[in-house]
């Protein structure tokens, strides 16, 4: 059993997964003996083929802080459906904090339409070609963490079909 379970980890490391750092911030905190400085990283880590992930970091030096960060992006992976164009299914909107992202899906050739942290999301989730805008906040982890959301909302036409009970070939009848 333990030899299963010591491939499959394997397998896991072997699947591309790739890391962005987005920002890092030195930040401290105040103690009875003055200020305790630390980092925090975020980072964003996705496959490009539909999974993609926003993970933050501390740590008290950026290395620590990085792998921290990546090994709490990979905890909150989110399933992204792609069309047959890598764009998204239909136009969506996500929150997180302050910020605000709207995507909508556009045409193949158009290529990846955002700013910032929200550009790094999509194209490490594998999304070729968005329309994205930040609205609100400009602040990296919630934008981020916004672009996330909109991509976990996103729904397939066979998922509505299955949600409602009926055949695909049914939903616009």
């Amino acid at each position: 059993m333990a030899k299963g379970k010591k491939n499959a980890r394997a397998k896991e490391k072997e699947t591309d997964w790739q890391e962005r750092v987005v920002q890092i911030r030195r930040v401290t905190k105040v103690v009875k003996g003055g200020k305790k400085l630390s980092f925090r990283a975020i980072v964003i880590v996705g496959n490009e083929r539909g999974q993609v992930g926003v993970g933050v970091g501390k740590a008290s030096d950026v290395i620590g802080a990085v792998r921290k960060g990546v090994a709490d992006g990979k905890k909150h992976l989110v399933e992204v459906p792609l069309t047959k164009a890598n764009s998204i299914p239909h136009p969506v909107n996500g929150s997180g904090g302050g910020a605000k992202v709207m995507m909508r899906p556009a045409a193949p050739g158009t290529g990846v339409i955002a700013g910032g942290a929200v550009r790094t999301v999509l194209e490490l989730a594998g999304v070729r070609n968005i329309l994205a805008k930040q609205l609100g906040s400009g602040n990296p982890l919630n934008n981020a963490r916004a672009a996330a959301n909109a991509l976990a909302s996103l729904r397939t036409l066979s998922d509505v079909a299955e949600e409602r009970g009926i055949p695909v070939e049914n939903l616009y009848a």
